[in-house]
């Protein structure tokens, strides 16, 4: 339990990070504001269409009785809408770092050099590093929703939908969103998917503490969006604490902070 708080205590040292440096705000906003705004487009399309997809869903109901059948069309709706904001929220962070992937290369780039920097670090270009965020990010989104469809169809039963799968659906969310949120700083590294689940997993309360408190902020209107930037700066605290390299300020943190645009 200690290490979970410590681990979502991370994410709380990510936003003060951005808040006090209104460059690392600035960076985050954009990818996370044209991803809200593509996700809203189709959430508004769908709310939009909701009626004739509960009445396709619901095609067995035809011939029952009016108020039964707009019931389960209304359920059907409800059940609908239900998973695409689970969906959004599972896919949100992969579709956002695919495409702000130079954005959060910089922010996590800054709140390295503050704790130190990357011994070793490996360059990769531009179009390498595009496409390994692209593998990544496919197989994230395939996961989560692998995961998300049979979770969501298990909040349908009685007691244990309502109980046990939304606290399951959680850890198991928060998870996804730690081994997405770190690939920045690992890939720094030289060091694929395979790798940072393998570590992540070695320090699992601490990538679930963190993974959980972004999960959370998420579920929130807008927070998705208003969280991505301290969501990077935090993950990067994260992998520099499960590879055992210093999260604390250096003596040298006054450059570092002229660097961040303090």
């Amino acid at each position: 339990m200690k290490q979970f708080l410590v681990g979502a205590g991370l994410l709380g040292r990510g936003l003060g990070l951005v808040l006090r440096r209104p460059k690392l705000l600035g960076l985050g906003l954009l990818p996370a504001l044209i991803a809200g705004a593509l996700y809203g487009t189709g959430l508004f399309f769908l709310i939009d269409f909701l009626p004739q997809l509960s009445s396709g869903v619901t095609w067995f109901a035809g011939d029952w009785a009016e108020g039964i059948r707009d019931l389960v069309r209304v359920l059907a709706g409800l059940g609908l809408l239900g998973l695409a904001v689970l969906l959004g929220v599972l896919t949100f962070t992969a579709v956002t770092l695919l495409i702000g992937d130079p954005f959060y290369e910089r922010i996590s780039e800054l709140v390295e050099d503050r704790f130190g920097g990357v011994p070793g670090e490996v360059e990769v270009g531009f179009w390498p590093s595009l496409r390994r965020s692209l593998a990544d990010s496919v197989r994230l989104i395939g996961l989560s929703v692998l995961i998300g469809v049979p979770l969501f169809m298990l909040g349908f039963l009685p007691v244990v939908g309502q109980t046990v799968i939304p606290v399951l659906g959680g850890a198991l969310g928060g998870w996804l969103l730690a081994v997405e949120l770190t690939g920045v700083p690992f890939q720094r590294r030289g060091q694929r998917l395979r790798r940072r689940r393998a570590v992540l997993a070695a320090n699992r309360p601490l990538a679930l503490g963190f993974g959980v408190a972004v999960f959370c902020c998420f579920l929130i209107p807008l927070g998705a969006i208003l969280m991505m930037p301290a969501a990077i700066a935090g993950a990067t605290l994260l992998a520099r604490t499960v590879l055992g390299q210093p999260v604390s300020d250096p003596g040298s943190g006054r450059v570092a902070d002229h660097q961040l645009g303090r």
